[in-house]
Order: structure tokens, then sequence, then C-alpha cells
């Protein structure tokens, strides 16, 4: 019995030794051929292939296009034509419907920076004329080209872009530019019902 075990021992061992004298470049068998060796594929990597199988791919939507659940499109151009029609514009979305609590969080997010918290220009970007940005935004309550600029021409702006102010059509669906619109208009409101109440005070006290 302890000669079988010997024999069995060394038999093991010279397998071991035999096993390890070269380096193994087989991987083995895959159990799963296709998805082990699966085909690479890098769609859209280069238009370049794309173009020279006559498939025209520029990764922009068609014209358009209405993102899903978004509201309807819009139509004016951005010319002067079309700031100029976009007066008389009215904004589609019903005061009840504009959670102003979720508007100004979206202002805070997207505008605030440049025009500040209190709609006064005086964003972190300007900081006092400390900040990095070159020029003062505009004050959205006393500059008066904002001040009474209508609503459908400010909805306009933010979804072009004007003068040195980006678009905002990417970060912000049509509604939610509305809602911007609608906080900002309050504000102005509310600021242009303080004013006068501000001036009768003003004129009810007595003169010295």
């Amino acid at each position: 019995m302890k000669k079988i075990w010997t024999i069995t021992g060394c038999v093991a061992l010279m397998a071991v030794l035999i096993s390890c004298n070269k380096t193994r470049r087989s991987e083995g068998r895959a159990y799963m051929p296709d998805m082990a060796y699966s085909r690479a594929y890098e769609t859209y990597s280069s238009t370049e292939n794309l173009k020279e199988k006559g498939i025209n791919y520029t990764s922009m939507p068609v014209a358009g296009t209405i993102a899903r659940g978004d509201a309807a499109g819009y139509t004016l151009k951005n010319d002067s034509t079309g700031y100029a029609a976009s007066a008389a514009n009215k904004n589609p979305f019903s005061a009840d419907s504009i959670d102003m609590k979720e508007a100004e969080r979206l202002y805070l997010i997207n505008c605030g920076i440049c025009h500040g918290a209190k709609l006064d220009g005086n964003g972190p970007l300007w900081n006092g004329g400390d900040g990095p940005y070159p020029a003062a935004p505009r004050n959205l309550i006393t500059d008066p080209i904002t001040a009474n600029m209508s609503e459908g021409t400010m909805f306009h702006s933010v979804t072009y872009g004007r003068n040195s102010m980006g678009s905002y059509a990417s970060q912000l669906t049509t509604k939610q530019r509305w809602e911007v619109v609608a906080y900002i208009k309050s504000k102005q409101g509310t600021a242009s019902a303080a004013k006068p109440a501000a001036d009768t005070a003003t004129a009810a006290m007595p003169k010295k």
C-alpha cells in the first residue's frame, strides 16, 4: 500500500513539473465565446467612416424635433424680425400652473450667477466689479430695457441668447424657460408696486 502511495506521489509531482515547464499562451475554452469575444462596435466614434458609406450624420436632432414631455416648439427665428415679433407672445402657462418655488430655483441655478439672487445684476461673476466678468450684467429690476421688456421678448432672449448671454434652450425646457420668465416678471411687478408706495410715503412727509 505504501508503495502505491509513493508511485502516485511521484506521478503527481512529475505532472506538476511538466505542466510548469513553459508559459501557457492558451486561455482555454470559453463557455460562451460569442460573449467572451464579442465584436467591438464604436458607434459614431468617427463620422468619417459614415461619410465614406454615404451616411450623413451630424449628431443634431431633426429640425422641429420636440423632446418627449416638452411643450410645442418655438417657431420664431433668431433674427431681427423674430426678435421684434416676440413681443406679441404671451406665456402659454397660466399663473396657477407655475410653481414659483421651482421657478425661483431654476432662476438661481441658471441666471443668478450673472444677474444675482436679487435680480440686481450683482451675481458672483460680477460681485461689484471684483468678479471675473468684465462687464456688469443687466439689473433686471431697474434697467429700463429689461424692466420694460415683454415676457415674449424675454423668452426669445433666453431661448436664443442675447448679446453676451448665451442660449439656454439646451439647459431648460420650453416650460422651464417660461417659468423663469414668469418668476422675473413677478419680481419686477413687486418692485413696481413698491416704488409708487414709497413715492406716496415720501410725498406725505411734512416739509421742513
